[in-house]
């Protein structure tokens, strides 16, 4: 099958590729300038794959993209499709009028490991939705580091597993965010979760409303900024959130539960947090109580980190410092 791929620079700006759902098909349209570092393979499916090469590393920087990140702008619509990108540099989805249905894998699938920004662009409505497929985590699913943000709305519906799923930090700046369906957590991030603004709306999650775990076996502890934190801890400094029919907890983490500002529309008794252990000793914290690492092994405490404590029917995680 040809591939779907065109190549214009006077039609798109610089570091752009341009995808526009059509039922079951797809244009996609890349910027010259990028063209050699951008590989389209799936011809004119409506199941957009495209990898950046491992060479990339950014070209073409400017005041509006400073790292000459490459932009990924989505739009149209399918009722049978999916963007899939692999990378491994920073890069940036702007949804700009999208409404894209992935009957057996995630609508939008990022597998990339670096800073991944999703922006609903101003004035758009953008609504993804995913099937019954357990071999993936999310409808929205990415490897990286993800910042949710734009003046426009996403709406996101997890029929498999969780409806937003980050393997490391979420951040959500602005964006308007609906979540209608979860069969297990409308969100679930590791490292950090930090709401700054916007409005974000879960309903109908299964388990967890969010869901924050550590990204390793230890916390790092909080960092100015948050660069490189990863304290499974969840942050909301504006906004306004809103949580309900949810089964499991409104929020649950694998350390603390922060807010400092915003509107917080939910049962906030109904969460559950990390127990936090300051300068506990071995002996002191394992009377009487079975301890286990993440992996559900037994195991004593020989070092800072977080642990499973069983006592009887009562199973807690704690931090231990």
């Amino acid at each position: 099958m040809a591939l779907a791929l065109a190549i214009n620079a006077s039609a798109i700006d610089n570091n752009t590729v341009e995808i526009v759902y059509n039922g079951s098909s797809a244009s996609v349209t890349v910027a010259s300038n990028i063209s050699s570092y951008v590989t389209v393979s799936s011809g004119t499916s409506s199941h957009v794959k495209i990898v950046q090469s491992a060479t990339f590393a950014g070209v073409d920087a400017t005041s509006d993209n400073e790292d000459g990140e490459i932009i990924y702008v989505l739009s149209g619509s399918s009722t049978d499709g999916e963007f899939y990108m692999e990378g491994s540099f920073k890069a940036t989805v702007e949804l700009k009028g999208l409404t894209l249905t992935n009957p057996s894998g995630p609508a939008i699938n990022i597998q990339d490991g670096k800073r991944i920004a999703v922006s609903a662009k101003n004035g758009t409505v953008n609504t993804l939705s995913d099937g019954a497929n357990e071999t993936y985590n999310g409808c929205f699913h990415s490897k990286g580091h993800t910042k949710l943000k734009g003046k426009g709305t996403l709406n996101v519906a997890g029929n498999s597993k969780h409806a937003i799923y980050s393997k490391e930090y979420i951040e959500v700046k602005n964006l308007t965010l609906n979540i209608t369906a979860a069969q297990k957590d409308a969100i679930h991030c590791k490292e950090y979760f930090l709401m700054e603004s916007g409005n974000v709306t879960i309903t109908g999650a299964t388990d967890d409303g969010i869901q924050v775990e550590l990204d390793g076996t230890s916390s790092t502890g909080a960092t100015t900024d948050h660069e490189d934190e990863d304290t499974g801890n969840f942050y909301m400094t504006g906004g306004t959130l809103s949580i309900s029919g949810y089964g499991g907890k409104a929020i649950k983490t694998d350390g603390s539960i922060n807010y400092s500002g915003g509107t917080q529309n939910f049962d906030t008794s109904d969460t559950s947090a990390a127990t936090s252990i300051e300068g506990i000793s071995s002996e002191e914290s394992t009377a009487g109580t079975e301890v286990y690492d993440l992996q559900g092994r037994r195991t004593t405490i020989t070092k800072p980190g977080l642990y499973i404590f069983k006592n009887g029917n009562t199973t807690t995680k704690r931090i231990i410092r």
